[in-house]
């Protein structure tokens, strides 16, 4: 392909993967100090440090020994740590700079082009309602953000005293929620789907943690729960992380609180949306191995995107809609196909501006200092992501359109809207897509 000539602001030196995008390899059972606890049956606390009181799901999160757990007679297990993993490509960044006032970067968000977003909101943009980012952290002075997020609302679920909102855990948490909820008033910047409804930060990734970038189970699960209190229209998890603690140490205790949390979400109103993971295998499950989130109305995504998108001379050798050359699958497992970014690997590396195909939305790069550790602020601009991180906010974001049109709906019919009119394209496999590919402009106006 022949690259088209890049615009003056844009500063190219590769591009980045979808950071926290999880992989398989978890550390589930390593810690020996911190447990998630079954409350039920509990007589005493003695000897517990409680970090997260979960009590509308019957749950304790804390530090303890296990002989202290034993002589309370209660089940427990390990709570689990886990680390980011990209997709099995280069990880190098690509960086817009803000374009000069009037230029606006909807020309490369071939996502919301695809989605038809700016014609969705003629009906609805999503007023009204609230979204819950579940991440490393939102950049909230970012200017496409600063008319979204919450403030008082937001929380840090981290160990850390670094506080929420802000992009503390990484860049990673500003793009999802960019392209939920970006700015479509300002003259520059790009758009998210549902740019009226309202972010809340809940980060459960730390940048500065004694024991590396990566995040708690418990903390997790806290977040969920908070999100439900809230009263959340969707939560988005970004995280690739529910399959795999089955088979790193929870069993049946993993089943049981992730069946409480979700079922409680659900309850409340309150859309899950699940990455599924990019390490483009199977998730293939038996009945009895389905992550819970499908019975509490949640919603798990994989990722697709085109090839050749506004670069080359040929046009698009791929959809939009094609499968992510990373994305997991599973017919039993994924809930919905949605635009997430896709790569043609014989030209990552060349001149050719390949990364068109990735994602493009709102970054904020923390900066810490090397010694100390204290967070010195932030850089903020435009990045390409790809991953099945970047396409459950496009679901999240689906949700809160539809909700805000049909403010009546529940979770699950919320769910339902979105899952009615997705369809399986003909040329591919519906283990990659489950119901189908999300349209959000139907889900909203039929």
């Amino acid at each position: 392909m022949t690259a088209n000539n890049r615009r003056h602001f844009l500063k190219t030196a590769g591009v980045s993967l979808g950071a926290l995008a999880l992989g398989p390899s978890t550390t589930g059972a390593d810690s020996t100090q911190r447990f998630v606890v079954d409350k039920r049956g509990l007589q005493t606390e003695r000897g517990m440090e409680v970090v997260h009181d979960l009590s509308p799901v019957d749950l304790l999160v804390v530090k303890a020994s296990e002989d202290a757990l034993d002589d309370a007679g209660v089940a427990y297990a390990p709570d689990g740590r886990y680390s980011p993993r990209l997709p099995d490509t280069v990880s190098s960044r690509s960086r817009v700079e803000y374009p000069p006032e009037g230029e606006t970067l909807f020309e490369y968000q071939w996502d919301k082009q695809d989605q038809r977003i700016p014609e969705t909101h003629e009906t609805t943009r999503g007023e009204g309602t609230r979204v819950a980012i579940i991440d490393s952290g939102i950049g909230a002075e970012h200017p496409d953000l600063r008319h979204a997020v919450n403030a008082e609302l937001s929380r840090n679920f981290t160990e850390d005293s670094l506080g929420a909102p802000g992009p503390y855990g990484g860049a990673h948490g500003t793009h999802v929620a960019g392209s939920v909820a970006a700015s479509d008033r300002t003259d520059s910047g790009v758009i998210g789907s549902a740019p009226g409804t309202e972010l809340v930060d809940l980060r459960v990734f730390s940048e500065v943690s004694s024991s590396g970038f990566s995040a708690w189970m418990g903390d997790v699960l806290a977040a969920i729960v908070y999100s439900a209190e809230l009263g959340a229209d969707a939560a988005n998890l970004s995280l690739g992380w529910t399959f795999r603690f089955r088979d790193d140490g929870w069993g049946q205790f993993w089943g049981k609180a992730m069946q409480r949390t979700t079922t409680y979400a659900n309850r409340n109103g309150t859309v899950l949306t699940h990455a599924c993971g990019n390490w483009g295998g199977t998730l293939q499950f038996d009945e009895d191995q389905r992550d819970s989130s499908e019975t509490a109305g949640g919603l798990t995504v994989s990722a697709t995107g085109p090839i050749g998108f506004e670069w080359g001379d040929e046009g698009l050798e791929q959809p939009p809609y094609a499968p992510a050359f990373y994305t997991n699958y599973g017919t039993n497992a994924v809930d919905l196909g949605a635009p997430g970014g896709n790569a043609d690997l014989d030209a990552i590396g060349t001149d050719e501006p390949w990364y068109y195909d990735y994602v493009l939305n709102t970054v904020a790069v923390p900066e810490f200092d090397d010694e100390t550790g204290e967070y010195l602020g932030a850089t903020y601009g435009y990045d390409w992501y790809a991953g099945t991180s970047m396409a459950a906010p496009q679901v999240a974001g689906a949700v809160a359109l539809v909700k805000s049109a049909k403010p009546r709906l529940d979770a699950n019919q919320a769910k339902n809207a979105l899952e009615r009119v997705a369809e399986v394209p003909d040329e591919y496999e519906r283990k990659y897509y489950g119901s189908g590919y999300l349209d959000t402009y139907r889900a909203v106006t039929n």
